[in-house]
């Protein structure tokens, strides 16, 4: 079984929400949709669902072409951000409802409902009805009723945003080990990328409507195929600057020379250099680590890490790293560079000869 779009468009109007888009998705595969805001998750969603047509290509699943078969007669479930739930049903009710539709025994339905609701901690909660709940608690009934029946294909539309920290942490570590057993099909849409690296499964990287490339999630992550997937897949966002290569040394905006021991087998010649932001500390994390000082522009302090945004030759870069480093905005930061884990990307823009990256 799985699911495969072939050259999948939509457009409304003269705009177009997904550009041509061939994905293959198989069976027992946890997916992730990776973008920003309004990068297309939601419409690529909906048209796996069925929930919309898309204006060329196709839809396959299981061998089949689904194309234009309403979501009404496919095996899917979906949930959204916003939760969408009954309002004149119980918790039990709005969690049995498509097991009730299936026609299942009222024993299996019984257990069902229990093993969903001690998960997601709503034993207490199954006769309350859902203008009785917590916004919180409405979500994970809606969460709920997506795991409690055996569907093929699961879509999760960034469902844990509404969620308290805690319980959401939680349901990060849980959601993989849920479905590790069972041979539907799951896509999860988010605009974190720490959350797609917790969950891992296969990662699609999507960019205003494109996808800009799908494979194992570790994978991309490490060796993104060109400066777009490497700026979906940074948060806070990638440190970018042109250089110019020569030998073992890069020269940054005629002014910083970094020795880069890993960039000799890159061609000599001018590229755009990429540095996540935890890789630019104010501690030296015991690497041949090159120094630059940057003037700070904002401070962001939080129990567990420090992000600081600096002025570095007219552009703003940012470092990332774990304990608090109080600057003080307009101080000059000495800050340590990790230079081996750059990437160097063409006048494309795209990935130029280099291993994995962590």
């Amino acid at each position: 079984m799985s699911l495969e779009l072939k050259n999948v468009t939509k457009r409304v109007g003269v705009d177009v929400y997904i550009h041509e888009t061939s994905l293959r998705l198989e069976e027992g595969s946890f997916n992730i949709l990776l973008g920003t805001t309004l990068a297309g998750k939601t419409t690529l969603m909906q048209l796996m669902a069925g929930l919309d047509r898309p204006s060329s290509g196709e839809v396959w699943f299981a061998g089949r072409n689904v194309t234009g078969v309403p979501v009404q007669k496919r095996n899917v479930s979906m949930v959204y951000q916003q939760f969408i739930n009954y309002p004149n049903f119980s918790v039990y009710e709005n969690i049995a409802s498509p097991l009730r539709v299936a026609g299942m025994a009222q024993q299996e339905i019984d257990e069902r409902v229990q093993k969903a609701a001690d998960l997601l901690r709503l034993t207490p909660m199954l006769k309350r009805r859902p203008n009785e709940l917590s916004g919180g608690q409405q979500q994970r009934t809606a969460i709920a009723r997506a795991l409690v029946k055996d569907f093929d294909l699961i879509l999760l539309d960034e469902p844990l945003a509404n969620l308290d920290y805690k319980l959401r942490e939680e349901l990060r570590d849980e959601l993989p080990k849920l479905f590790a057993g069972r041979k539907c099909i799951v896509v999860y849409a988010t605009t974190e990328p720490s959350e797609a690296l917790l969950f891992g499964g296969n990662t699609a990287t999507l960019f205003e409507g494109r996808v800009t490339q799908f494979g194992p999630t570790s994978g991309i992550y490490r060796r993104p195929r060109d400066l777009t997937s490497a700026r979906v897949f940074s948060d806070p966002p990638i440190n970018t600057a042109r250089i110019a290569k020569k030998g073992d040394r890069i020269t940054l905006e005629n002014s910083v020379t970094w020795h880069v021991p890993k960039a000799a087998g890159v061609p000599d010649g001018d590229y755009t250099i990429g540095i996540r932001p935890h890789h630019i500390t104010p501690v030296s994390q015991g690497r041949d680590a090159s120094v630059i000082e940057g003037r700070v522009l904002v401070t962001e302090l939080s129990g567990s890490e420090s992000v600081i945004h600096f002025d570095m030759n007219g552009q703003t870069w940012v470092s990332q790293s774990h304990g608090i480093h109080p600057f003080e905005v307009g101080s000059t930061a000495r800050l340590y560079v990790d230079v081996d884990q750059s990437f160097f990307f063409d006048g494309d823009n795209r990935l130029i000869g280099q291993d994995n990256r962590i």
